[in-house]
């Protein structure tokens, strides 16, 4: 166990955790942050952010690398271990990750969320061999080559636009024929003549042996195949905040309060893993803020 009690201890490493951190060493108050996988979170994977205050044009790689610098000169400490557990330990919290224990006086659940599957067979099989959840990452392994995004959100619309550039031929395969995406984004997609909308369709199967082949898609009803070489899922995120001891909603995402606070005093929660209707980098840099200025109120 180690033995040394943070101010803040700060479970996730995206754009709402940075923010805390950010807000609490500002602060004086002496901050972990842990993060289970790559610092950074999931606009990491963004070709471009246009969306941000002041900020006219910025990759997500560059966003999540400026804010985790700016967070570390501000003295944050960073340390990649998955947390397991939270417990109150007196007038502490006990954090216990995969490696070791921490403790702090306050608590800031910040875990976002993870790329929601589409859940049918042989999906896990090709992962890797033509199934990916991040166009950034793997969009280049398929140059000239025809592949599909599956989604209607900003995110599958912005994947398809980035894979136009270097893919032959971009299907968009959506379950309505109407979009959550913003109309911006939808109209540049139609402007291009390599991408090919698929509306009112459902992913049905996957072919391949060891490698993706294509799709079968059900179209109002009908079965159509779509030859492809990779296909992209973004069709949303899921929490995983089970193991943080807070009470959850429905869908599994932490029920938090306008100040972040959670069901247990003296954790709080922000961004993606919270419940709440805009789920957007403006939103979560405030929740990391918000989050912090109420701890500092209330127990500090």
């Amino acid at each position: 166990m180690n033995k040394t009690t943070h101010d803040f201890i700060i479970i996730g490493g995206g754009t709402a955790g940075l923010s805390a951190a950010v807000y609490a060493c500002r602060a004086n108050k002496s901050t972990l942050v842990l993060e289970r996988e790559a610092f950074g979170g999931q606009i990491v994977d963004a070709p471009l952010v246009e969306n941000y205050p002041a900020i006219g044009a910025i990759s997500g790689a560059q966003f999540a690398s400026d804010l985790f610098d700016q967070a570390e000169r501000a003295g944050a400490v960073f340390k990649c271990e998955a947390v397991v557990g939270i417990k109150k330990d007196g007038d502490v919290f006990a954090v216990t990750t995969d490696r070791s224990q921490y403790t702090a006086r306050a608590v800031i659940v910040a875990a976002g969320c993870e790329h929601r599957r589409l859940g049918i067979a042989g999906e896990d099989d090709l992962i890797g061999a033509g199934v990916s959840y991040c166009a950034l990452c793997d969009g280049a392994f398929f140059k000239d080559k025809t592949v599909a995004v599956v989604g209607g959100g900003n995110a599958a619309i912005t994947d398809a636009l980035y894979l136009s550039g270097i893919a032959k031929l971009v299907y968009i395969i959506h379950r309505r024929d109407k979009y959550r995406a913003e109309p911006a984004l939808i109209d540049r997609c139609k402007n291009l003549n390599s991408v090919r909308f698929v509306e009112n369709a459902v992913v049905k199967e996957l072919h391949g042996d060891g490698e993706l082949t294509g799709v079968t898609v059900d179209v109002k009803g009908k079965a159509q195949e779509i030859e492809l070489d990779a296909l992209f899922v973004a069709i949303g995120q899921q929490p995983d905040n089970g193991a943080f001891g807070v009470e959850l909603d429905e869908s599994g995402y932490i029920i938090a309060d306008e100040c972040c606070r959670t069901s247990v005093k003296g954790i709080y929660a922000g961004g993606d893993c919270r419940r709440k209707s805009v789920r957007q980098l403006t939103t979560a840099a405030a929740d990391g803020a918000i989050a912090v200025s109420t701890a500092i109120e209330e127990i500090f």
